[in-house]
Protein backbone atom coordinates (compact mmCIF):
# COMPACT_ATOMS: atom_id res chain seq x y z
CA UNK A 1 0.00 0.00 0.00
CA UNK A 2 1.30 3.43 -1.08
CA UNK A 3 0.63 6.97 0.71
CA UNK A 4 -1.73 7.19 -2.35
CA UNK A 5 -3.99 4.62 -1.78
CA UNK A 6 -4.71 6.38 1.18
CA UNK A 7 -7.74 8.23 1.82
CA UNK A 8 -5.96 12.25 2.26
CA UNK A 9 -7.69 12.71 5.45
CA UNK A 10 -6.34 9.76 7.33
CA UNK A 11 -2.61 10.73 6.33
CA UNK A 12 -2.99 14.76 5.91
CA UNK A 13 -3.02 17.41 8.72
CA UNK A 14 -5.55 20.03 8.35
CA UNK A 15 -2.86 22.38 7.44
CA UNK A 16 -1.73 20.33 4.95
CA UNK A 17 -4.95 19.70 2.72
CA UNK A 18 -5.02 21.21 -0.36
CA UNK A 19 -8.75 24.11 -1.01
CA UNK A 20 -10.51 21.32 -2.66
CA UNK A 21 -9.39 18.63 0.07
CA UNK A 22 -10.77 20.67 3.15
CA UNK A 23 -13.79 21.37 1.40
CA UNK A 24 -14.84 17.97 0.68
CA UNK A 25 -13.83 17.27 4.33
CA UNK A 26 -17.09 19.09 4.82
CA UNK A 27 -19.80 16.78 5.37
CA UNK A 28 -22.53 19.22 4.64
CA UNK A 29 -24.16 18.79 8.06
CA UNK A 30 -25.07 22.77 8.46
CA UNK A 31 -24.82 22.10 11.99
CA UNK A 32 -22.03 24.89 12.11
CA UNK A 33 -25.18 27.53 10.19
CA UNK A 34 -27.54 27.53 13.26
CA UNK A 35 -28.41 30.24 15.32
CA UNK A 36 -26.24 29.60 18.82
CA UNK A 37 -27.27 30.80 22.52
CA UNK A 38 -24.09 31.23 25.13
CA UNK A 39 -24.92 31.13 28.70
CA UNK A 40 -22.43 34.14 29.66
CA UNK A 41 -21.83 32.59 33.36
CA UNK A 42 -21.49 28.92 32.18
CA UNK A 43 -20.29 29.42 28.64
CA UNK A 44 -22.37 26.54 28.13
CA UNK A 45 -23.42 26.77 24.25
CA UNK A 46 -26.85 25.43 22.98
CA UNK A 47 -27.49 24.86 19.24
CA UNK A 48 -30.74 26.00 18.24
CA UNK A 49 -33.14 25.07 15.13
CA UNK A 50 -32.50 28.33 13.37
CA UNK A 51 -30.41 28.83 10.66
CA UNK A 52 -28.12 31.71 9.26
CA UNK A 53 -30.53 34.04 6.60
CA UNK A 54 -27.75 32.36 3.90
CA UNK A 55 -28.92 28.39 4.75
CA UNK A 56 -31.22 27.06 2.12
CA UNK A 57 -33.56 25.05 4.70
CA UNK A 58 -34.59 22.09 2.10
CA UNK A 59 -30.65 21.56 1.07
CA UNK A 60 -28.51 22.25 4.23
CA UNK A 61 -26.40 24.34 2.67
CA UNK A 62 -25.30 28.29 1.99
CA UNK A 63 -27.10 30.12 -0.90
CA UNK A 64 -24.26 32.02 -1.67
CA UNK A 65 -20.52 29.84 -0.08
CA UNK A 66 -18.36 31.79 -1.73
CA UNK A 67 -19.67 35.29 -0.70
CA UNK A 68 -20.97 34.60 2.43
CA UNK A 69 -18.91 37.10 3.85
CA UNK A 70 -20.52 39.32 2.30
CA UNK A 71 -24.09 39.18 2.97
CA UNK A 72 -22.73 37.83 6.57
CA UNK A 73 -19.60 40.09 7.95
CA UNK A 74 -19.56 38.50 11.30
CA UNK A 75 -19.55 34.14 9.45
CA UNK A 76 -16.98 32.21 10.39
CA UNK A 77 -14.65 31.15 8.39
CA UNK A 78 -13.51 27.43 8.97
CA UNK A 79 -9.37 27.44 8.58
CA UNK A 80 -6.74 24.70 10.37
CA UNK A 81 -5.80 27.92 12.44
CA UNK A 82 -9.61 28.68 14.18
CA UNK A 83 -11.12 25.18 14.26
CA UNK A 84 -9.49 24.29 17.69
CA UNK A 85 -10.31 27.72 19.06
CA UNK A 86 -14.04 27.37 17.95
CA UNK A 87 -15.45 24.97 21.35
CA UNK A 88 -19.01 25.73 20.09
CA UNK A 89 -18.59 23.46 16.78
CA UNK A 90 -20.72 20.01 17.18
CA UNK A 91 -18.37 17.09 18.45
CA UNK A 92 -19.69 15.30 14.74
CA UNK A 93 -17.78 17.91 12.54
CA UNK A 94 -15.12 16.24 10.53
CA UNK A 95 -12.35 19.22 11.07
CA UNK A 96 -13.02 18.46 14.69
CA UNK A 97 -12.83 14.78 14.93
CA UNK A 98 -9.82 14.73 12.11
CA UNK A 99 -7.86 17.61 14.23
CA UNK A 100 -8.69 15.88 17.14
CA UNK A 101 -6.78 12.31 15.92
CA UNK A 102 -10.37 10.64 15.34
CA UNK A 103 -12.10 8.85 12.16
CA UNK A 104 -14.18 10.04 10.18
CA UNK A 105 -18.27 8.48 11.30
CA UNK A 106 -19.72 5.77 8.31
CA UNK A 107 -22.62 8.41 7.56
CA UNK A 108 -20.10 10.92 6.24
CA UNK A 109 -19.89 11.30 2.35
CA UNK A 110 -15.99 10.39 2.15
CA UNK A 111 -16.82 7.10 3.68
CA UNK A 112 -20.03 6.18 2.43
CA UNK A 113 -19.91 7.82 -0.57
CA UNK A 114 -23.09 9.37 -0.98
CA UNK A 115 -24.86 12.73 0.69
CA UNK A 116 -28.22 10.98 1.48
CA UNK A 117 -26.15 8.93 4.73
CA UNK A 118 -25.35 12.06 6.62
CA UNK A 119 -29.42 12.86 6.49
CA UNK A 120 -30.65 9.52 7.24
CA UNK A 121 -28.57 9.24 9.86
CA UNK A 122 -30.07 12.45 11.79
CA UNK A 123 -26.84 14.47 11.66
CA UNK A 124 -27.89 17.03 9.19
CA UNK A 125 -29.85 20.27 9.66
CA UNK A 126 -31.36 19.64 5.59
CA UNK A 127 -35.33 20.38 6.28
CA UNK A 128 -34.80 20.48 9.77
CA UNK A 129 -34.14 24.37 10.57
CA UNK A 130 -36.17 27.79 10.36
CA UNK A 131 -34.70 30.48 8.42
CA UNK A 132 -33.46 33.24 11.44
CA UNK A 133 -36.00 36.04 9.00
CA UNK A 134 -38.67 34.08 10.80
CA UNK A 135 -37.99 33.75 14.19
CA UNK A 136 -37.72 37.17 16.40
CA UNK A 137 -34.51 37.37 18.05
CA UNK A 138 -36.41 37.05 21.54
CA UNK A 139 -37.86 34.27 20.40
CA UNK A 140 -34.42 31.89 20.25
CA UNK A 141 -34.51 30.26 23.66
CA UNK A 142 -37.56 28.73 22.95
CA UNK A 143 -35.64 26.71 20.20
CA UNK A 144 -32.93 25.31 21.61
CA UNK A 145 -32.35 21.90 19.99
CA UNK A 146 -29.81 18.78 20.77
CA UNK A 147 -28.95 17.75 17.57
Amino acid sequence: MTITDIPFWKHKALAELTNDEWELLCDGCGKCCVLKLEDIETEAVYYTDVSCKMLDCQTGRCRDYKRRKQHVPDCILLTPETIEQLAWMPETCAYKIIDQGGQLPKWHPLVCGNNEEIVKSGNSVKNRVTSELKVKTKNLPNHIYNW
